[in-house]
C-alpha cells in the first residue's frame, strides 16, 4: 500500500463513540446508578485491600529482618490473610451484581430493538438482510452486554488497584516511580495504534457475519432446490470459502488484540530493571533512608501494578470491538417508519363504500417507475378482479390499499376518507387478506389458523377450518408443528390455512392474491364454493391468474405495465379481443394441450 492509500488513523474514541456510550448510558444503566454506585464502592475496597496488603507485607519484612518477633509474624499474616478474604467474597459479589445489572440492560435492549423493529415499513424488511437483523438482535446485544456484565466491572477494578497502588508508591518513594513511567509514552502510543486497528478490523468482522448469517440462512432456506439440483459441494464450497474468508479477518483483528500483552510485558522488563537497578542504588547509598524491606515492597507493589495494566490493555482493545457492535446496534434505531399515523388521523372508517385510486403514481425506485397517474374504483360489497402479466402491478396495489407503502403522489380512499387520515392499526384491521406468500409457523396447523385473531373461540376456529376445507387434516395432525415455515405441508394445505385465516378473521374488505393458485382442481372447485360464502356482502378484490377464477367478477381491471389498459366483466373484455381476450384464450390453450 503506498503512503497516499494509507488510510489515516481516527482519534480513539470518535464523537460517534462518545455519543454511543452517552446514548446507552442514558438509555439502559442510569436506572441502575445506584447499584452500580454499590459496585464501584466495593470495587474501591478491593483497591484499598492491595494497599493495605502492601503496608503489611514491608511491616512483615521488617519483622523478619529486625525485631524477629514471632507473635508480630503471626498477626501479619493474619491480617494478610483477613485482607485477601474481604477481597474474594467482594470478588464473587460484584459479578453478581454486574451480571443482573447486564442482563437487564440487554433485556431491555432487546425489547426495544424488537418493538422498534415491529413499527418499521415493509421496505426495511425487504432491503435489508435477515441475518443482518439477527445478528443485532441476538448475538451482538448478547457479545454487548457479556462485555458490560464482566469486562467493564474488571476494568474499573483494575484501574482503581492501579490508582490506589500507584499513589502508595508515589507516597513512599516517588524518585523511584517517578523513574518507572519513561516507558508510559511508548504504551500510550502503541496502545493508540492497536485500538484504531481493531476498532477498523471488527467493523469489517461485523458486516461478514451479516452476510455469513444471511449466506446460511439462503442456503437452509432453499436446500429443496439445492437437494433437487444436487448442489450440495457447491453450496458447501461456496459456505467453506466465507468461512474461511470470516477465519481469517477474526484471526487478523484477534492477532492485533494480542500486540497488546508483549507490549506491556517489554514495558514492565524495562521498568522492573528501573526500580531493581535504582533500588538497589538507594539501599547502598547514605544519601537516602531506603531499605531492603521497602524495595522489595516496592517491587511486588510495581507487580500489583502491571498485572491490571496488562488486563486493562486488554480491556482497551475489546472496548474498541465493543464500541462497533454498539454503533451497529444503535444504527438500527437511526431506521425510522414512514408509515404512521398522520396527525388528527381518525380510527373510524366507513367499509361499505368504494375504493378509489386517484391519479395515483408510485415507485419502488427512481429508476423504475411503475404506476403514473393510475385511476381505479373497486365498487363497495361488491368482487373487483385485478389480473395482468407478470409486474404489471397488481399485488402492488393491495399493498398501496392496505398502507404497506405510501404512494407518492395521488390518493387511495374508502367511502371518499384517504386512507393516510386513517390510523394505520384501524386500516388494515379493515382487511383480512389471503396472500402469495403465506406466512406459516412452527406450530400446529389450529395456531397456525388461530394466529389472525388469538381471541376467537374453538367453535369458531372449527369453523373457519371446515369452511376452508382443512379441518379434516386438523383431526389427522392434532398437535403436532408443521415445520418451520410449513415444510411439512403441502402449497394447497398452506394455502388453505390462509384461507381459513380470513374466515376467522372476518374483516369487511377482503383481499384475495392468487388464492387458489397452489390448488388442484377438484379443491379448487370446493374452496370457491367456500370463497363463495366469504366474500357475500363484503368488498373484495381479487388478483388472479386463473383467470376462469375470476369469470363471475362484477369488475375486472387488466393492467399491463403499470398501466390500466382495459376494464369491464367477463364476457364484454372477451368480445373487445384486447389483452384480457389473448391472457384468456392462451391459458384455454394451454389447458386444453395439457
Amino acid at each position: 500500500m503506498t503512503e497516499p492509500d494509507r488510510p489515516k488513523r481516527g482519534p480513539l474514541y470518535s464523537p460517534q463513540d462518545r455519543d454511543n456510550i452517552r446514548w446507552f448510558w442514558r438509555r439502559y444503566l442510569k436506572s441502575k446508578a445506584p447499584w452500580l454506585v454499590l459496585v464501584l464502592f466495593m470495587l474501591l475496597i478491593q483497591g484499598l485491600v492491595y494497599q493495605q496488603f502492601l503496608a503489611n507485607t514491608e511491616e512483615g519484612l521488617r519483622v523478619i529482618f529486625e525485631s524477629g518477633s514471632m507473635r508480630d509474624l503471626l498477626w501479619v499474616c493474619a491480617v494478610v490473610f483477613g485482607l485477601f478474604f474481604l477481597r474474594g467474597t467482594i470478588s464473587y459479589l460484584v459479578p453478581l451484581v454486574t451480571v443482573w445489572v447486564s442482563n437487564t440492560a440487554i433485556f431491555e435492549m432487546r425489547r426495544d430493538l424488537i418493538n422498534h423493529l415491529m413499527s418499521l415499513d415493509l421496505s426495511y424488511f425487504e432491503r435489508t438482510k435477515s441475518g443482518e437483523i439477527i445478528l443485532k438482535v441476538v448475538t451482538q446485544t448478547q457479545l454487548l452486554g457479556v462485555f458490560v456484565a464482566l469486562s467493564v466491572a474488571n476494568a474499573f477494578r483494575d484501574a482503581i488497584t492501579v490508582v490506589i497502588v500507584a499513589s502508595y508508591l508515589i507516597w513512599k518513594n516517588p524518585i523511584l516511580f517517578i523513574s518507572a513511567l519513561v516507558v508510559l509514552p511508548f504504551i500510550i502510543w502503541i496502545m493508540n495504534v492497536i485500538s484504531d486497528r481493531v476498532k477498523r478490523g471488527q467493523d469489517e468482522v461485523e458486516d461478514a457475519q451479516a452476510d455469513y448469517m444471511n449466506g446460511i440462512e439462503e442456503t437452509v432456506n432453499g436446500m429443496r432446490t439445492v437437494k433437487i439440483a444436487s448442489q450440495e459441494a457447491v453450496e458447501t464450497s461456496r459456505l467453506m470459502r466465507e468461512t474461511e474468508r470470516l477465519r481469517q479477518m477474526i484471526t487478523r483483528v484477534q492477532m492485533t488484540q494480542s500486540l497488546a500483552m508483549p507490549s506491556i510485558d517489554l514495558s514492565s522488563a524495562v521498568v522492573y530493571v528501573l526500580v531493581i537497578g535504582g533500588g538497589g542504588y538507594m539501599v547502598l547509598s547514605p544519601n537516602f533512608d531506603v531499605d531492603g524491606a521497602a524495595i522489595i515492597t516496592f517491587l511486588l507493589g510495581m507487580v500489583m501494578i502491571f498485572d491490571p495494566a496488562r488486563l486493562l490493555a486488554q480491556f482497551f482493545g475489546g472496548l474498541q470491538a465493543n464500541l462497533i457492535l454498539l454503533d451497529k446496534i444503535r444504527g438500527l434505531y437511526k431506521e425510522t417508519p414512514s408509515i404512521r399515523d398522520a396527525d388528527g388521523a381518525s380510527d373510524h372508517l366507513d367499509t361499505s363504500g368504494d375504493i378509489a385510486l386517484r391519479d395515483v403514481s408510485f415507485s419502488y425506485s427512481d429508476e423504475h417507475p411503475l404506476f403514473d397517474g393510475l385511476n381505479m374504483t373497486f365498487e363497495g360489497g361488491k368482487v373487483s378482479a385485478i389480473v395482468g402479466s407478470t409486474g404489471s402491478g397488481k399485488t402492488t396495489i393491495l399493498s398501496l390499499l392496505s398502507r404497506l407503502y405510501d404512494v407518492q403522489s395521488g390518493d387511495v380512499t374508502i367511502s371518499g376518507q384517504p386512507i393516510d387520515q386513517i390510523k394505520v392499526a384501524s386500516l388494515r384491521g379493515a382487511f383480512s387478506v389471503v396472500a402469495q406468500d403465506i406466512v406459516i409457523f412452527n406450530a400446529s396447523i389450529w395456531d397456525n389458523i388461530r394466529y389472525v385473531n388469538p381471541e376467537a373461540t374453538d367453535e369458531q376456529v372449527w369453523q373457519a377450518a371446515e369452511d376452508a376445507e382443512i379441518a379434516d387434516l386438523i383431526r389427522r395432525r392434532g398437535d403436532a408443528s408443521v415445520g418451520p415455515k410449513g415444510a411439512q405441508l403441502s402449497g394447497g394445505q398452506k394455502q388453505r390455512i390462509a384461507i381459513a385465516r380470513a374466515f376467522l378473521r372476518d374483516a369487511p374488505i377482503l383481499l384475495l392474491d392468487e388464492a387458489t393458485s397452489a390448488l388442484d382442481q377438484a379443491t379448487e372447485e370446493r374452496i370457491k364454493l367456500a370463497l363463495d360464502r366469504l366474500t357475500k356482502g363484503k368488498t373484495t378484490i381479487v388478483v388472479a391468474h386463473r383467470l376462469s377464477s375470476i369469470s363471475n367478477a362484477d369488475q375486472i381491471f387488466v393492467l399491463e405495465a403499470g398501466q390500466l389498459v382495459d376494464q369491464g366483466k367477463h364476457d364484454a373484455l372477451l368480445a373487445r379481443g384486447g389483452l384480457y381476450a389473448q391472457l384468456y384464450q392462451a391459458q384455454k390453450q394451454s389447458y386444453v394441450t395439457s
